[in-house]
């Protein structure tokens, strides 16, 4: 329940069904906060620490962000217009990346902790475990599409994710290994 709340006071969502102008509002003057949190906790990055100009770029001026949408937006069944709904989208898709990327990396450790507690080996792990955590958000992803009558792009979703993973995975998981191992003098 508490990571419900953060999550939705962190994620502005403008779209129709889900509109709600204090909740937008509060959620642009908190994603910022929201985004220093995961850069520190994950990468170590304090965007604070820096000139003052960080600051305010992160408080001051979501806080004024906020409170323009909160006069100025529209309120009830009315949509909030494309060209202020677009940039609040992108903030709540960065935001709800950070989410993603934050859960899934403890929850790999958990399971990578289980596995050294249960004495599995890692490729096991990798293979079975990780593999089948992994590919279940796929599987509800596409059966919810499909419910929706839209049933090509879920196949062709069942296909295009795995392929996208393999390419861009492998591609930067490999290009990372290569310079990292790359000793000065080799061709």
């Amino acid at each position: 329940m508490p990571f419900t709340v953060l999550r939705m006071l962190s994620i502005p969502v403008p779209c129709d069904g889900y509109y709600c102008r204090p909740l937008v509002a509060l959620s642009i003057a908190v994603a910022p906060l929201w985004m220093w949190f995961y850069c520190y906790n994950q990468f170590g990055v304090d965007l604070m620490a820096g000139p003052t100009y960080s600051i305010v770029l992160l408080v001051l001026v979501p806080v004024a962000c906020a409170l323009l949408i909160l006069r100025f937006a529209p309120c009830g069944e009315v949509p909030m217009r494309l060209s202020v709904a677009v940039p609040i989208t992108f903030v709540g898709f960065a935001a709800s990346a950070a989410w993603l990327d934050l859960i899934a990396d403890k929850l790999v450790s958990l399971l990578s902790f289980f596995g050294i507690m249960l004495h599995i080996p890692a490729t096991i792990m990798g293979l079975t475990i990780l593999a089948w955590g992994n590919s279940s958000q796929d599987l509800i992803a596409n059966m919810a599409v499909a419910k929706k009558g839209l049933s090509t792009m879920a196949i062709t979703a069942s296909f295009a994710g795995p392929v996208f993973n393999i390419m861009v995975g492998l591609g930067i998981g490999l290009t990372i290994l290569t310079r990292q191992s790359h000793t000065p003098g080799d061709p």
